[in-house]
């Protein structure tokens, strides 16, 4: 996908806009030979700015709907300049530009008004083309990342407060965030924060417990007791494998593990070994049937018990539902639960993600990866922070290089740049049968460790959690999930929204009282089957969501036992203190 040059578009932007010869260009250029007009072909490419993002897709935009869009535009354009020329300051509605600086030089609140309605007229013509609904999400990724891209905060000739900066400091600020970007450079990746003030094992993933069991693809940890009693049925926690499980235990105050223990649960959490070149060959099968798998028939040998509460975070809730599924296969009901986080089972809908998931991009991948081989976790980071580019890139631009500051300590940002790797068999296979073909929601579509999967089979009560702003998995994707688990057993399926995104959404502590949440009681008959007519009747709560899941452990945990004396058993000795050393190996 060809991206346009920023400067020389910002440049070029009014006058190819002002003059009415190159407007014509943009209205009356011939079609190509059988085609519709196309008042983006031929020459008029030239002139266009998002010419070859719109190239690529051979799309066209109708001719009203642009003469509409720059009638719209000049007059925004106009007022904005008469304003300037009286000397009114205009007002800039977006935090990137809520400093004083931007606003006490005419120059600086005239050159971000601009950017802002440029951006603004930019994204109304990727709105505009006309497209089917994957290329249309395409264009308008590709140019919102040019949009973010352009900003005048993101250049020190034209960002007061990195000038202001530079003078208060007599030029340090400047020499520092050259040193800062070189480091950077020399890390391969942008600092979101203050790495030196975190260490895996001393002030994050610091909740007691012992290692209990290990093979070449993960660790099981079993967390120490809060409590003098526990519910006899334990909790296994299965997080993702594209991050370390670390990010359900940074500190005591915003611990999900902690929580669960001190709610008086015996809980075992997966800990994913970070791959080498050694396990480049690893498919899905093995995080099923070696990971998954293997980690629930661990817990039910330690803990007696022949169900476990099982638990499922982003694509760990993939792996953790297939798993299920194919025990359920074999005959097998292990779980005593199931609770999904932010999970994708049905990927119909996979929000901005589709942008990165297409049949060229699938098959180039398989070339390189599907007989063997590593899927950098690096380039897995660098995916998710174009995601959100203002947020985890350009803000930090701002602040490390442009002004010269250091990043604060902040735990989720310091989990998020420990980045890991993906087998690339596994990586390959994953993008194939879920994002671009959505088989895993199709009952004996999938064939998963030599069964066929049938979610439906899966006998379990069900907790499924999303979040409301999630950019990875929509809310409205997650919710899918509800109709195709327990599908003769409605009541037996419960959902809850919570605020936020994400992470965020997920690590808001009890203890904090911070956002809220929102439930719907309708069930059985009456539950509403679409995510947009359960939200309609559903109640919003002030505070964390945390409280319903450790309901819903207790409702389906049975009776309280006395807590496990120490961790393991006499078949499986505890061999080292947590977290375990395979969450302390960095892929970089």
């Amino acid at each position: 996908m060809n991206m346009p040059d920023p400067h020389a578009f910002a440049a070029s932007w009014m006058n190819q806009l002002t003059d009415p010869s190159a407007w014509q260009g943009w209205l009356k250029m011939p079609a190509a030979t059988g085609a519709a007009p196309n008042p983006l072909n031929g020459a008029a490419l030239g002139a266009n700015p998002l010419a070859g993002i719109l190239k690529d897709f051979q799309v066209s935009i109708a001719p009203a709907r642009l003469e509409t869009l720059r009638q719209d535009y000049l007059q925004k354009a106009g007022t904005l300049w008469q304003e300037m020329m009286l000397g009114k300051t205009p007002e800039l509605h977006d935090r990137r530009f809520s400093a004083s600086e931007w606003t006490a030089n005419p120059f600086s609140a005239f050159s971000a008004a601009s950017y802002l309605l440029n951006a603004e007229f930019m994204l109304a013509l990727a709105e505009a083309v006309e497209a089917p609904p994957r290329e249309h999400q395409k264009i308008r990724f590709a140019v919102q990342q040019m949009v973010d891209a352009m900003s005048p905060a993101n250049f020190l000739a034209t960002n007061p407060e990195a000038q202001k900066k530079l003078i208060e400091t007599k030029g340090e600020s400047l020499n520092q965030g050259l040193q800062n970007m070189l480091a950077d450079m020399q890390k391969g990746r942008i600092s979101q924060s203050d790495e030196s003030a975190f260490e895996v094992g001393v002030n994050v993933a610091t909740t007691p417990g012992q290692v209990v069991y290990e093979n070449d693809l993960f660790q099981l940890i079993q967390y120490k007791p809060a409590t003098p009693t526990v519910r006899a049925v334990p909790l296994l926690m299965i997080p993702p494998c594209i991050n370390k499980f670390y990010i359900l235990d940074l500190q005591p105050e915003n611990s999900v593990v902690r929580y669960v223990v001190e709610q008086g649960n015996t809980v075992f959490m997966v800990s994913w070994r970070n791959p080498d070149k050694s396990m480049g060959t690893l498919g899905w099968d093995d995080y099923v049937e070696r990971g998954a798998i293997e980690a629930i028939d661990v817990v039910r040998k330690i803990s007696g018990q022949p169900k476990t509460h099982v638990f499922g975070f982003c694509v760990g809730g993939t792996i953790a539902a297939s798993a299920l599924a194919v025990l359920a296969a074999r005959g097998q009901q292990p779980a005593a639960s199931l609770s999904l986080l932010t999970t994708l089972l049905d990927f119909d809908d996979t929000g901005v993600l589709e942008v990165f998931v297409d049949e060229a991009q699938v098959a180039l991948r398989e070339q390189s990866l599907a007989k063997g081989g590593i899927m950098p976790g690096r380039d897995l980071a660098t995916t998710f922070s174009a995601l959100r580019p203002n947020d985890l890139v350009w803000n930090y631009v701002q602040q490390n290089y442009l002004k010269g500051k250091t990043p604060p300590a902040f735990d989720l940002l310091y989990w998020n740049a420990d980045s890991t790797n993906l087998p690339g068999p596994m990586f390959c296979w994953y993008l194939r049968n879920t994002y671009l073909e959505n088989k895993l929601k199709q009952p004996g579509k999938l064939t998963v460790c030599g069964e066929q999967v049938d979610l439906g089979r899966i006998d379990a009560p069900v907790f499924i959690y999303g979040s409301k702003e999630d950019h990875i998995v929509p809310w409205t994707a997650a919710f899918a999930s509800m109709n195709l688990l327990n599908p003769k057993k409605a009541k037996a399926n419960r959902f809850v929204l919570g605020a936020s995104g994400h992470i965020a959404g997920v690590i808001n502590p009890a203890s904090k009282g911070k956002r809220s949440y929102w439930t719907n009681d309708k069930n059985g008959k009456t539950r509403p089957r679409t995510p947009q007519d359960w939200f309609a009747g559903a109640v919003e709560h002030k505070g964390s969501w945390w409280p319903e899941w450790a309901r819903f452990l207790q409702e389906n945990g049975g009776a309280e036992v006395p807590a496990p004396a120490q961790a393991g058993n006499a078949d499986y000795l505890p061999s080292e203190p947590a977290p375990g050393r395979y969450v302390k190996v960095r892929a970089d």
